[in-house]
């Protein structure tokens, strides 16, 4: 005790402010009080050297090239008769990162090529052994033909490697009026249903492509999942505790429960905000993968048109505990323009109507009067509204047509356009 008086000049008074600096410059090196936690207590997140990623079509070559054989699906066996085993857990085929190529994607024919167990429609099973999950995944999605063929290059032999049973559908939001991304997602999500009855649904952005495939895209039974935890443009952090956007997997049953997304964010930001707080009212919580493994990065891009910050996301967020339950999927109200099994994925072209809060600007798209489930018209309808669908759907076929041409749009496809408009209105 006698090293330590009053005196600042003491040995032991300095040795306890170096000992106080020294603790104050490692908390904060560290990241704060997680970061200590971390480094004391010992922790079973995996570790991944993503500094030697693999080629992410790595392990694909020995599926073949031929197409799966026939199957009896009500058993699950071959043509032979002969019962699949069920696929292994995990994957024999996983090799943790991959690497990621943002720039050039290759043409959808030579990224169909790359991938010849591709069924019309984006889908896939495994053609040597029964898979565990079912999951389709679905993209909101306008004027982002570059990335569209990046995520498909990049997420085929992702899932393919982890062996489930998949479809991509890309949900394409006709016209020029405000982006809808949340009202996408559940019209995206019914349609995928009417289809199948999935098991899993994914709910992803078309500019983020996971870096693990250790991240498996299945749903958790309970609870939703939230797998971008960890994005290039966060710095490989979660930005807050509540985010649930950028790619998110809930089960049919999870998604009734929440009612999906609400309808009425048009423009960017708050749908995110929102269907976590709905997981919360409906009585859920978010679960995570370990940071880890759900790394992503995030193809750049500049802010785009008619996808401005939407201006009253907080106000509508203030309103979710009263408006969740009314608004949302058993609200949700679309045309169905086309739907059609495209090589690598199912494209869904439809009409959502238009931001309320802009004017009329001449040819944006007709709103639809009834929900796509009653959406068979009557021989009563006018013809100027039968032209205009028509004139729709010729739109519809172009838009789909400028994506397999790599997003070029030759005034020549426009002449095009517009002839075929023309003629399909003289024919009422």
């Amino acid at each position: 005790m006698a090293c330590c008086g009053r005196s600042l000049d003491s040995p032991c008074t300095l040795a306890l402010l170096v000992g106080f600096q020294f603790a104050f410059v490692l908390y904060f090196s560290l990241g704060g009080f997680k970061g200590l936690v971390s480094v004391l207590v010992h922790t079973t997140e995996p570790e991944f050297d993503y500094s030697r990623p693999h080629d992410v079509y790595t392990n694909l070559s020995h599926l073949g090239a031929l197409p799966p054989p026939p199957r009896n699906s009500s058993i699950g066996a071959t043509a032979t008769g002969l019962p699949l085993k069920d696929c292994q857990l995990p994957s024999p085929l996983l090799v943790g990162p991959v690497s990621v190529h943002l720039s050039s994607p290759l043409s959808l024919e030579e990224i169909r090529q790359r991938n010849p167990l591709v069924l019309p429609g984006g889908r896939y099973r495994p053609p040597d052994c029964e898979p565990r999950h079912h999951t389709a995944i679905v993209v909101p999605y306008r004027n982002r033909q570059s990335h569209l063929r990046a995520l498909l290059y990049h997420l085929h032999p992702f899932l393919q490697r982890q062996q489930i049973h998949y479809s991509i559908y890309i949900v394409q939001q006709w016209g020029n009026s405000t982006f809808n991304r949340a009202k996408l997602l559940n019209v995206g999500v019914r349609e995928a249903l009417r289809d199948e009855d999935w098991s899993c649904i994914f709910l992803h952005d078309v500019d983020l492509l996971p870096e693990n495939d250790h991240n498996i895209y299945t749903c958790h039974k309970q609870f939703p999942t939230h797998l971008s935890v960890a994005m290039d443009k966060f710095r490989y952090r979660l930005p807050y505790t509540q985010y649930f956007g950028g790619v998110s997997a809930v089960t049919p049953e999870q998604y009734m429960k929440m009612n999906g997304f609400p309808n009425h964010y048009w423009g960017w930001g708050g749908e995110d905000d929102d269907i976590a707080a709905r997981v919360r009212l409906s009585g859920m919580k978010i679960i995570r993968p370990p940071v880890a493994i759900g790394h992503y990065k995030m193809i750049k891009h500049k802010g785009d048109r008619g996808n401005e910050q939407n201006p009253r996301r907080f106000d509508l967020l203030k309103r979710t505990r009263l408006n969740w339950r009314s608004d949302g999927l058993n609200s949700l109200t679309y045309e169905l323009l086309s739907k059609s099994l495209e090589p690598l994925y199912t494209n869904i072209t439809v009409n959502i109507g238009e931001d309320p809060r802009l004017p009329h600007k001449g040819p944006i798209p007709v709103k639809s009067p009834t929900p796509v489930q009653q959406q068979n018209t009557s021989k009563s309808d006018s013809t100027v509204s039968l032209a205009k669908k028509r004139q729709i759907k010729a739109a519809a076929a172009v838009n789909l047509t400028v994506i397999k041409a790599g997003g070029k749009k030759p005034e020549s496809l426009q002449l095009k356009a517009n002839r075929t408009a023309r003629e399909m209105t003289n024919r009422v």
